[in-house]
């Protein structure tokens, strides 16, 4: 990790060194007046200091000072979306001309609930949530602090409309209303994240502490990235920039209870004359999770090391930052295998130089923080440029990045540093969107956006095969604000082809020629390509201050992924082996979407429905004996197959929010989610599609404080008690025992927190308590592959249960250089 705070030390310094050249002449020639104003609180009109003003699309913010005054001077001329925002106030969101020369006057209203958010993900630019007929949820810092989580995915998992599928608390992969795996588009800062995304026994490679907020677009409606968003989009967004002149730091630590995970977070970032940085340094270790019938769960435990940043300059013509992210996780596999006398875990262990025996764990195999065989090891590294240019009236942004995704899992006793599955991933990917001037009150957006791809397998055992991607496409979207009626929408063409290499082996079933005597095809050489058209339009009514009224409707498609078309081998994750079918065609949705939005001094009411049809659904299942029995590898793991279908998914989430006035402080808040999913012209065993999650029911009692009484240490001091009640899941994919009924259950979470402050209303700390689980229920996830591990011959309970009650403790330590 050093090496990557060396590496950002010198481009600052390199590029510091640059900020006297002809581009920073030309970038005052072009800048706007000093753009200045002054915040108040909407009740007392006091001002309020600390409030961040942010300028999202230009990538520079500032603070307010004790007199509520601000000021930026190095502004682009023109008309751009400016964001003011302090917790326990509503976010107040604004367009602004920033040649104007005229000082802005903004009041802030005290929060009743978050309605003016701004939404950066799948528009064109940055919108207001309310504006956007998109369904969108906006995940804020002050939430994500708040939660007990295991990785940056776990953090999403109580939001309405968002699931996740697990193998133990290290791999999560989201769930947007029903759909994943490769269906969910991943972006780290606006950069789609490509890792090996088609499985779903591995987590997203991002360092869940530099994520400061979490924008998610639920469906097909975002025609940003093309293939592979027909389910939603997720993008994990970091801090804010820095204010001129400052150069802050944090200290972040985390410490919970059931896994004795810990975590440790160092972050500096600064701006000086234009220079901007950020970097941080993360390292997170994990043991055994534990549960009330399993006790602690061999095998659980990971290990993360991490480092990403940025640098680059912030200047009137626009900014150019340097990006960089690595991620490097080594992580257990659990396989749930017990003693049938016992019904403890086994492991296996070398018993000769060719021979391993499966034994019994010990007490000392379930302590500390060793990782034993199968295990799975990460690493993800990506670096990339973002750019922002303005051409007078337009501006246009530029958007490059490299990435490798090594991906190891091992899982020979005897050879326990060698890796089996080895896939080494390269990536270029690309986004070019060019800002069109306004022309009678329709902003428009043009672009292109794409990657290439080339995927190696370098272990000893193989289950898809090299194979290289080529995916572009080009869009269009516009938007205009007629009176209270906002109208978006737009269209995208795409274009993705995938060659996958023929491999042949030999008698050791390792590589060889395809003429040599005797060797078998263990995949064929094919090509497939995949054309589609997308699109989006779509509208939102702000009947009044309180009634806003949302519909779209939208097309979206997903490409199949290499592993669906040409996987032939045992998938350890997944505790199956999986066969692929070349002749598999692209997935095609279209969704509706409404919603209602009612928000008033006393309650806040959002209810969002959709209805959403794809042709040629992509699923596993499991195959049979031709004597009805399960088809058994000489691995031992059930055979899955993929192929098609058409599925319906209907359903939505409703939220209602009672803060009774002036109890601003009292929060009660109950949301409900469901989806139905269901294939077409099939009989009952195979009516519903697999990993759908079941109804959820939450309900939270939150009081909030920004300050305590007179005193002057604590302020933002907040209590919760949350319900979630987790329905059965009946409707489950039954055929050849792919999948079975899981019960429902109920959890019970609290937490508690303040920011903690000096004589001179300084921060000092912020501490954030939270228990999950409180009374430690037994359960399992419809979502966990973990359930389907083998039968406990003991206790007579099939699979791996859920984590059981977990504390959390996290300290954050703001640090000032100046």
């Amino acid at each position: 990790m050093t090496r990557y705070l060396i590496f950002v030390g010198l481009l600052a310094q390199s590029a510091f060194a640059q900020t006297t050249t002809p581009a920073a002449s030309v970038a005052r020639a072009t800048a706007s007046p000093p753009v200045t104003g002054r915040v108040t609180d909407a009740d007392t009109h006091e001002a309020l200091p600390g409030v961040t003003v942010l300028f999202q699309d230009l990538r520079q913010a500032t603070a307010t000072g004790s007199d509520g005054r601000f000021s930026f001077s190095n502004l682009p001329r023109g008309r751009f979306l400016v964001q003011v925002r302090s917790l326990g106030y509503t976010t107040l969101v604004r367009t602004v001309d920033t040649g104007s020369g005229q000082p802005l006057e903004l009041a802030l209203m005290p929060a009743t609930t978050e309605i003016g958010q701004v939404v950066v993900t799948g528009v064109s630019a940055a919108t207001e949530m309310r504006r956007s007929p998109i369904p969108t949820t906006i995940i804020s810092n002050k939430e994500l602090s708040q939660r007990a989580s295991t990785n940056a995915v776990d953090a999403l998992a109580h939001t309405p409309g968002v699931a996740q599928i697990t193998t133990g608390p290290a791999i999560s992969k989201p769930i947007i209303r029903g759909l994943g795996a490769n269906r969910v588009i991943t972006l780290n800062n606006g950069a789609k994240q490509e890792g090996q995304q088609w499985g779903d026994e591995h987590g997203i490679e991002i360092d869940q502490y530099s994520v400061d907020r979490v924008e998610i677009i639920k469906g097909p409606g975002s025609l940003l990235y093309g293939s592979d968003g027909m389910a939603g989009v997720i993008n994990f967004l970091p801090a804010d920039p820095v204010e001129e002149g400052k150069v802050m730091g944090s200290i972040s630590t985390n410490y919970q209870t059931n896994n004795h995970l810990q975590g440790y977070s160092l972050m500096n970032a600064g701006n000086r004359n234009g220079l901007n940085w950020l970097v941080r340094g993360t390292g997170k270790v994990a043991g055994p999770y534990r549960n009330p019938y399993d006790g602690r769960v061999f095998n659980s435990g990971f290990r993360e090391l991490d480092a990403n940043g940025y640098v680059g300059l912030n200047k009137s013509w626009g900014f150019s930052h340097l990006t960089f992210n690595s991620f490097n996780q080594e992580l257990g596999l659990t396989e749930g295998d017990r003693d049938e006398e016992t019904g403890r875990f086994l492991k296996d262990v070398g018993v000769s130089s060719d021979a391993v025996a499966a034994v019994p764990v010990s007490s000392s195999d379930l302590r500390g923080y060793d990782l034993s065989v199968p295990r799975q090891q990460v690493n993800h590294l990506r670096i990339g440029t973002d750019n922002n240019f303005i051409l007078g009236q337009s501006r246009l942004t530029l958007n490059v990045g490299w990435q490798q995704n090594l991906r190891r899992e091992f899982g020979d006793v005897l050879a326990p540093n060698e890796p089996e599955l080895y896939f080494q991933l390269h990536t270029v990917d690309y986004a070019a969107r060019y800002f069109l001037p306004e022309t009678n009150g329709w902003n428009t957006t043009l672009g292109v956006s794409g990657q290439a791809q080339q995927n190696r397998n370098k272990g000893v055992e193989f289950l898809i095969p090299a194979y290289r991607l080529f995916d572009g496409g080009v869009f269009g979207v516009t938007k205009k604000t007629i009176g209270k009626l906002d109208l978006s929408g737009g269209l995208r063409y795409d274009i993705r082809r995938i060659k996958a290499e023929a491999l042949y082996l030999g008698a050791d079933e390792q590589p060889v020629p395809a003429d040599t005597p005797g060797a078998e095809a263990k995949f064929e050489r094919f090509t497939s390509t995949f054309r589609n058209v997308s699109g989006s339009a779509g509208g939102a009514f702000n009947a009044t201050d309180d009634l806003t009224l949302k519909a779209n409707v939208s097309r979206g498609f997903r490409a199949p992924n290499i592993a669906e078309l040409g996987s032939n081998g045992q998938h350890e994750g997944t505790i199956r082996y999986e066969i692929g079918e070349p002749n598999l065609r692209a997935e095609v949705s279209t969704q509706l979407d409404a919603g209602v939005s009612y928000t008033t001094q006393h309650i806040s009411l959002n209810v969002d429905a959709f209805h959403n049809r794809i042709n040629h659904y992509i699923f596993p299942s499991r195959l049979a004996t031709a004597s009805g029995g399960d088809s058994i590898a000489a691995t031992g793991d059930p055979v899955f197959r993929y192929g098609q279908g058409d599925a319906r998914l209907v359903g939505g989430e409703i939220s209602l929010d009672i803060h009774p006035h002036p109890l601003d402080w009292l929060h009660f808040e109950n949301t409900f989610s469901m989806v139905r999913a269901t294939q077409l012209n099939q009989p009952d065993s195979t009516r519903y599609l697999p990993f759908i999650p079941a109804n959820r029911f939450q309900s939270e009692l939150r009081v909030n404080f920004r300050k305590v009484g007179q005193s002057q240490h604590l302020a933002n001091l907040y209590a919760s008690f949350l319900v979630e009640h987790t329905f059965a899941q009946d409707r489950f994919y039954s055929a050849y025992s792919t999948e079975t009924r899981t019960p429902g259950y109920t959890l019970c979470n609290a937490g508690l927190g303040a920011d903690v402050r000096n004589a001179k209303a300084q921060p000092l700390f912020s501490l954030y308590l939270a228990a999950n689980n409180l009374f430690d229920v037994g359960y399992q996830s419809h979502l966990s592959r973990l359930k389907y591990a083998d039968v406990n011959n003991v206790t007579g309970r099939r699979g791996v249960f859920n984590m059981g009650r977990n504390v959390s403790v996290k300290l954050v330590v703001p640090l000032a250089f100046n």
